[in-house]
């Protein structure tokens, strides 16, 4: 199907009218509801002239309240949300299908706590130690797509800074912080057990 004259003719015509992309569609035949709109768009017909009905949106419907659950009770509230919060992914307490629930922790506040250093192997984390002495502790302005984007101590405190060693090839950190972000997938298997 090609646009020729006669068809863009009775298409700004229809438009103008105030007739929609699919009934144009329909009307022309041989062409799809999105041809149409792309047309319109090209032609700079999007806005409708004389004609045009305007269209009144309905009112939002209001949404029925749910019935309470009987297991549910008048004592059992949720706990009011700071503004400044975050959200972090608490452990869950027992080996589940369940997902792990989520906490909302305040900005400022201590994170739970981290894999534990007997997570990463030791010859990982004397080398990560060893690098962060050398590290150029550079701010987040700093980095670049060739420093090394590892994160050290806490963000909400001004002793916050990032490693800024060179990269590894193709990774985010230096080898130092590649050795603990990416570990073989049987190591992290073991570790769960």
């Amino acid at each position: 199907m090609s646009w020729t004259d006669e068809r863009v003719e009775m298409l700004k015509k229809m438009w103008s009218d105030g007739q929609s992309a699919s009934q144009i569609a329909k009307e022309l035949g041989g062409v799809t509801r999105n041809a149409v709109i792309g047309k319109v768009h090209r032609l700079g017909l999007s806005n409708r002239t004389a004609g045009a009905a305007p269209v009144k949106p309905e009112p939002p419907k209001a949404a029925k309240p749910a019935a309470p659950k009987p297991a549910e009770t008048k004592a059992a509230k949720p706990a009011p949300k700071t503004e400044a919060a975050r959200p972090v992914t608490a452990a869950p307490e027992t080996k589940s299908s369940m997902p792990a629930r989520r906490q909302i922790i305040p900005a400022g506040q201590p994170l739970p706590p981290q894999p534990s250093a007997n997570e990463i192997s030791p010859e990982a984390l004397a080398k990560v130690n060893e690098i962060e002495k050398k590290s150029k502790k550079i701010s987040l302005m700093e980095l670049t797509e060739r420093t090394c984007k590892w994160p050290v101590g806490d963000p909400a405190t001004p002793d916050f800074w990032f490693c800024g060693l060179p990269v590894q090839s193709g990774k985010p950190y230096c080898e130092a912080h590649v050795g603990v972000a990416f570990q073989p997938m049987s190591s992290r298997r073991d570790r769960k057990r």
